[in-house]
C-alpha cells in the first residue's frame, strides 16, 4: 500500500511518499509544493491543487492521510489553512483516494509516543524510521510523519 502524506499550507505544502508491506515501511518521495510569492490566495490554492493532483497521478497511492487544523489563537489563520486543506482533499478524493485525517497530536504520539513531542523529536523519528540519508524539509518530514501515522494505526 502506498500512503501519502500531506502538511497543508498555503505558502509551503509538504508531500511525502511510503509504501507499507506488512511491518516494513519505505520511503518513496517527499518534498513541498510551494507557489510563488505574491500570488493571492486562489491562484496559491490552486497551484496546490495542481501540483497534489500531479503528485497522485505519478505515485498512483492508495490513501491519503493528512494533517487536521491546530486551531490556537488566530482564527483567521485557521480558516486560510483550511482552504489550503481543502485544495489537498480535493486533490486526492477527486482521484478516488480515501483521505485520513490526524491531529498533531496523534501524529507526533504514533511517531514519538509523545503527543507533546516538539518538531525536531518528530523530524529525528521520521529520518530514523525511513533511514533517511538527512531530515527532509520541515513540511515535507512532518508530511511523511502523517503517512507514517496512517500506516501505523489504520487498521488494512
Amino acid at each position: 500500500m502506498i500512503i501519502l502524506g500531506i502538511d497543508p499550507g498555503t505558502h509551503t505544502t509538504g508531500y511525502g511518499l511510503i509504501k507499507k508491506a506488512g511491518r516494513e515501511i519505505v520511503h518513496i518521495e517527499n518534498g513541498i509544493v510551494s507557489p510563488k510569492k505574491g500570488l493571492d490566495l486562489a491562484l496559491r490554492l490552486s497551484h496546490i491543487y495542481s501540483g497534489i493532483k500531479g503528485i497522485i497521478e505519478k505515485f498512483r497511492p492508495d490513501a491519503a492521510a493528512i494533517e487536521d487544523v491546530f486551531v490556537a489563537t488566530n482564527a483567521r489563520s485557521a480558516l486560510i489553512l483550511g482552504h489550503a486543506r481543502g485544495a489537498c482533499m480535493l486533490a486526492a478524493s477527486s482521484a478516488g483516494i480515501d483521505v485520513y485525517e490526524y491531529s498533531t497530536r496523534e501524529i507526533k504520539k504514533a511517531l514519538v509516543g509523545f503527543g507533546n513531542a516538539d518538531k525536531n523529536q518528530v523530524a529525528q523519528m521520521v529520518k530514523r524510521l525511513l533511514k533517511l540519508p538527512e531530515v527532509a524539509d520541515a513540511d515535507a518530514s512532518d508530511a511523511l510523519a502523517a503517512a507514517i501515522c496512517h500506516a501505523n494505526t489504520a487498521k488494512f
